[in-house]
């Protein structure tokens, strides 16, 4: 297995895999209040059963082409992720998106991982487009998107519903010229 370094405070980013279900739902638990008001990502992850069907669900899309999964550990343990959503090869653009307990919070994890996902993504991959989609009242995300260099796109009005809340979703982007500009 490889870990790629996220900084001297020994973060690293590795692939999350099946046979790290119960690692995951652990923290999954511990993510939990944090995740749930924004996304249904948790609520895929309840007991093991469920939470090795995510990570199945995921290294097919890894297999198919069409999405990855990787993990934040801070000092061996896990406390947070980043996922391609959305990983289409024919138009060359995908989505990223992350997830992150409290004690990984305020570090500039999630900032540092996706920057690792999208050079990879543009200078492998060749991808041109890359998104990322927060509600506008998840002002973390949409700060990370911003520290990230990207471009707000627009809001999508009230187009997400989830726990009985209608949500504006922020569309923001960087395209592979801008993230090569940006990056020297």
């Amino acid at each position: 297995m490889f870990a790629v370094s996220l900084g001297d405070d020994g973060a690293e980013l590795r692939p999350l895999e099946i046979w790290q279900a119960e690692e995951f739902l652990a923290h999954i638990d511990r993510a939990r209040e944090l995740v749930d008001p924004w996304i249904p990502f948790a609520a895929f992850a309840t007991d093991l059963e469920s939470a090795r069907a995510l990570l199945r669900r995921y290294a097919d899309k890894q297999a198919a082409d069409t999405g990855r999964l990787y993990g934040i550990w801070l000092d061996g343990t896990l406390v947070g992720g980043v996922l391609f959503r959305i990983f289409d090869t024919e138009s060359g653009n995908c989505e990223v998106g992350c997830w992150l307990e409290s004690a990984g919070e305020g570090r500039g994890l999630v900032t540092r991982a996706v920057r690792k996902l999208i050079d990879w993504v543009v200078e492998e991959r060749g991808m041109h487009r890359v998104e990322w989609v927060a509600s506008s009242a998840n002002t973390r995300s949409v700060a990370v998107a911003k520290r990230l260099g990207m471009t707000r796109d627009g809001v999508l009005r009230q187009n997400y519903p989830y726990r009985g809340v209608r949500h504006d979703s922020e569309i923001w982007s960087v395209l592979a010229p801008e993230w090569r500009a940006q990056r020297g």
